[in-house]
């Protein structure tokens, strides 16, 4: 049975490092969350070590400038690892092949930078579809467009028989009260067609592999570290927790506040019928982090 808490400091002293989801958790897209803020710098404040896990599809440098920029400051977190670099090694060792077909906005095009982790990097090149050896999906051209009008192009691909990297496998964000479509919604289509997905956010072990080498590299890294991960995806967050053995902490006031009838707290028959339908089972639940 999940345990709903009041505040992060109530379970803080059983953990020394954080995996913390951003969007929903830290920041809603559009400002950070002033709760979450001190919640972390708390938390660092006694010892412990935070590490900002997104499924972000871009490189940990522009995630970085936009956390500042949503007003994140630098002592909340200790370092960031994002499904974007993650995807990006599998790329530059040539997952999807040498020549590309981009999926995604203009922004996301800072993930073809160079990634100087990967000895021998394949030399990528992002062309039509019609010339593409596999596909490299960093979310929809439109967002807020039904993922379904890709069909067209995801049906030739597939009869190719184009592999497709999906660097985000969040299927909606909220930005400020809109909801958006990301990159994981076109892979399930993609999927749902017979095509081959390719996944390295959260829930899929790579990131987790990353974020606890991001931890390792850090000054003053924790030799035993007791790790709880926080996040408010339910089949991202708390299922690749989950699956990697890690307690979890639920945020239900993001994307599944409805779901969870989620006020100050969520309403705990609404929690349960929830996660049960769902079958993932966090460890505790908040409605923000604070």
């Amino acid at each position: 049975m999940t345990e709903i808490i009041q505040k992060f400091a109530d379970i803080s002293d059983n953990y020394n490092v954080a995996f913390v989801d951003l969007w929903g958790c830290m920041h809603d897209g559009v400002r950070a969350f002033p709760g979450a803020v001190a919640a972390m710098q708390g938390f660092r404040a006694r010892g412990g070590k935070v590490v900002l896990v997104t499924n972000a599809p871009r490189a940990r440098g522009p995630v970085e400038e936009h956390v500042a920029s949503l007003g994140i400051p630098a002592d909340a977190w200790d370092s960031i690892a994002t499904s974007g670099d993650s995807a990006r090694a599998a790329m530059f060792r040539g997952a999807v092949g040498r020549k590309v077909w981009f999926m995604g906005e203009t922004r996301d095009r800072s993930f073809f930078e160079p990634l100087r982790i990967i000895d021998d990097p394949v030399e990528i090149e992002v062309v039509e579809l019609d010339r593409a050896e596999g596909i490299v999906c960093c979310g929809p051209f439109d967002p807020h467009a039904d993922p379904a009008v890709n069909r067209p192009q995801l049906l030739y691909a597939k009869k190719r028989g184009l592999k497709l990297l999906c660097a985000n496998p969040d299927m909606v964000v909220d930005r400020g009260g809109a909801r958006e479509w990301c990159a994981g919604a076109l892979a399930a289509l993609y999927t749902e067609m017979g095509g081959e997905s390719l996944y390295f956010g959260k829930p899929h072990p790579p990131i987790y592999d990353l974020a606890r080498r991001r931890h390792a590299a850090l000054a003053g890294a924790i030799d035993d570290p007791r790790i709880i991960a926080i996040g408010d995806g339910i089949r991202t967050d708390i299922l690749g927790a989950q699956q990697e053995d890690t307690d979890s902490l639920f945020i239900t006031g993001g994307l599944a506040a409805k779901e969870t009838k989620t006020g100050e707290n969520p309403d705990p028959q609404a929690l349960d019928a929830y996660t049960t339908r769902e079958m993932v089972h966090p460890t505790y639940a908040i409605g923000f982090l604070r």
